[in-house]
């Protein structure tokens, strides 16, 4: 009996291992190392995957523009269309403040100072993804930049435009002219999306539920990115590429954020934004490039 007994007992620790595997393949984790370990691993799967359609999509838009551009110029607008192709750029009309070196300066001077406040945001929130605990008031200065950068965007965005230009606030957001109608968009996703921040920063909001807001401004604010036009502009295509590389980032920045959310509830974790994490430190490295970029943007 003694070699029935042994056989017996190599199959039920045969039958015990197969069942762990099992486990392991359909998602019950042997250890909460393993657990850790396929939590990590699942992350990053959908990170990859996540800069996968971002890069697909937005090379896809950067692409079709142009191709857009001259099918559309064959309507009758032929002037206004081929300028915003490379190597048909035409210099602006008599008074016409969009692309004049008077509207270039005031445009890129606005692009600067947006870069510098954009900087300081993510020198903030990197000191928040690495877990210091120095400077933590400095957790404070992206709410406020995004309602100051509302609030300056909203008045002064556009010369021509509501509340400081000759056009009223209805032909503003008409839309005849779409690119102060965007910039009012984004002065108002801003404003909204800093006070979320600030109320969730504040303590006086929960973080569940309302942390998605940031993460998804950021998305939003890349897809508009690759949609905003600056009209006729004898810069029109390096402006384009401007705002593809910006809007890649800002949705790439985005999902990392997003992810990095997505996770600390999943694991049943309360949020917290003061923890050190990977993600957010991709995080605040994409905005900080996104405001270096706006800090030497050119349209000249």
């Amino acid at each position: 009996m003694g070699w029935l007994s042994k056989g017996l007992g190599r199959k039920f620790s045969t039958k015990v291992t197969l069942k762990r595997w099992c486990w392991r393949v359909g998602g019950r984790k042997a250890s909460p190392v393993e657990d850790v370990q396929d939590e990590k691993e699942r992350i990053a799967r959908q990170l990859a995957l996540s800069l996968f359609l971002v890069f697909s999509l937005s090379f896809s838009l950067f692409n079709e523009i142009p191709a857009l551009g001259q099918h559309s110029s064959q309507g009758g607008d032929h002037e206004q269309t081929t300028s915003l192709m490379p190597g048909h750029a035409h210099p602006p009309m008599p008074g016409q403040w969009e692309g004049s070196p008077e509207g270039i300066a005031y445009s890129e001077f606005n692009h600067a100072l947006a870069g510098v406040g954009v900087i300081m945001v993510g020198l903030s929130e990197l000191r928040s993804g690495l877990g210091i605990t120095a400077l933590a008031w400095s957790r404070f200065l992206l709410p406020i930049g995004m309602l100051a950068s509302g609030a300056y965007l909203m008045i002064w965005s556009d010369h021509e435009a509501w509340p400081i230009g000759s056009m009223s606030l209805a032909e503003t957001l008409s839309g005849d002219d779409p690119e102060p109608l965007q910039h009012k968009i984004f002065a108002v996703l801003l404003l909204g999306v800093g006070m979320i921040e600030l109320l969730v920063r504040l303590g006086r909001i929960p973080q569940r539920g309302w942390n998605v807001s940031l993460p998804g401004f950021a998305i939003l604010g890349g897809f508009l990115l690759f949609m905003h036009q600056h009209g006729p502009h004898p810069a029109a295509h390096q402006i384009m590429i401007y705002h593809t590389i910006m809007g890649m980032l800002a949705i790439t920045a985005g999902s990392c954020r997003l992810v990095d959310e997505y996770a600390e509830v999943r694991k049943g974790q309360k949020a917290n934004r003061e923890g050190r994490s990977n993600l957010k430190v991709l995080w605040a490295i994409l905005v900080t490039l996104i405001g270096v970029q706006l800090l030497f943007y050119s349209e000249s």
